[in-house]
């Protein structure tokens, strides 16, 4: 990064972090449920509307080789299976594309997916806006951005973003800073390609709702939302979280457990609960079925996105 360009991103981290230490001081902490409620809910209009889609991670045993075996199918595999299922989408998990990424073939795999009658509800990548400035922070921003630029060409309309961690040596302050500022800049070029950033509830400052919500409150951009995943909260009520989260929601992940605190013990999500949730925001777009458990993907993602319709109909 040049000089000039880190002078600035400091200059503006700086103004930041003391905003957001002004409010801890006022509020009592920045991260508290009252602070963060003040952000403004993604406009919506008309009653409730959901399509369905089936995240590509789902299939991540079958996707992913390892050094000893190739992968045991292909993403054109996956995508026939998101139409045989009586799918409305199908969202294209980055990890899972052949390197190296070309506009052919994501022109490719778009126009598969029309003539199976499939939008691509979105894609997702990994991405970490918790470095300071230097070469690893930028390597993080350019790679959302160039998957803003693939996102752009499969017609896909949002992507999901991580918000990375607090490293070693820095504090939650400065990490919400540069996690704000990461995410600015990224919005500001997604948006000139008509495309979403989605921020997950996944780990780190977002692993709790006020963490969450504190960072989607300072985050300045129309082109910013919340992907709201269903299994990642691990509270005593994660439904109680999920519900403030949910106002804010450009995408949902629904997975087919929860955890309690601790994430030691699991129960069965109830879809009716996130569907009456979803409702009574408005939310209109996609419901992601995510599977991660130990079964066979092929054999249990069918019954899940049944059940799913079932109780979002």
């Amino acid at each position: 990064m040049h000089d000039e360009s880190t002078r600035e991103f400091s200059r503006r981290g700086f103004l930041r972090h003391s905003a957001f230490a002004s409010a801890a001081a006022i509020g009592g902490s920045a991260l508290t449920g009252s602070i963060a409620a003040a952000i403004e809910p993604i406009e919506r209009s008309g009653p409730a509307q959901f399509k369905f889609s089936l995240a590509a991670y789902s299939y991540r045993t079958l996707l992913q080789g390892t050094a000893k075996s190739p992968p045991k199918l292909t993403l054109e595999d996956f995508i026939k299976d998101c139409a045989q299922m009586g799918l409305e989408g199908t969202e294209l998990t980055s990890y899972y594309f052949p390197q190296p990424v070309t506009d052919e073939y994501l022109r490719k795999v778009k126009g598969d997916c029309f003539r199976l009658g499939l939008d691509v509800s979105g894609t997702a990548v990994r991405s970490d806006f918790g470095y300071p400035p230097g070469d690893e922070r930028r390597r993080q921003i350019d790679d959302v951005n160039r998957w803003v630029d693939h996102a752009e060409v499969l017609g896909a309309p949002v992507i999901r973003i991580f918000a990375g961690k607090v490293k070693k040596g820095s504090t939650p302050e400065a990490a919400h800073a540069l996690i704000v500022e990461g995410i600015e800049e990224c919005c500001d070029y997604a948006g000139r390609h008509g495309v979403y950033l989605a921020l997950e509830n996944h780990g780190g400052p977002t692993s709790t709702i006020d963490g969450i919500l504190a960072i989607v409150r300072d985050v300045k951009s129309p082109w910013f939302g919340v992907n709201l995943d269903s299994g990642n909260f691990r509270s005593q009520d994660n439904y109680a979280d999920l519900a403030r989260l949910a106002p804010y929601a450009v995408n949902v992940q629904v997975k087919v457990v929860m955890k309690g605190p601790g994430g030691k013990k699991k129960r069965p999500t109830v879809f009716s609960r996130l569907a009456a949730i979803l409702r009574d925001v408005g939310y209109r777009g996609y419901i992601v079925l995510e599977y991660e458990e130990d079964g066979d993907p092929r054999t249990e993602c069918p019954r899940y996105v049944e059940k799913i319709r079932e109780a979002f109909g």
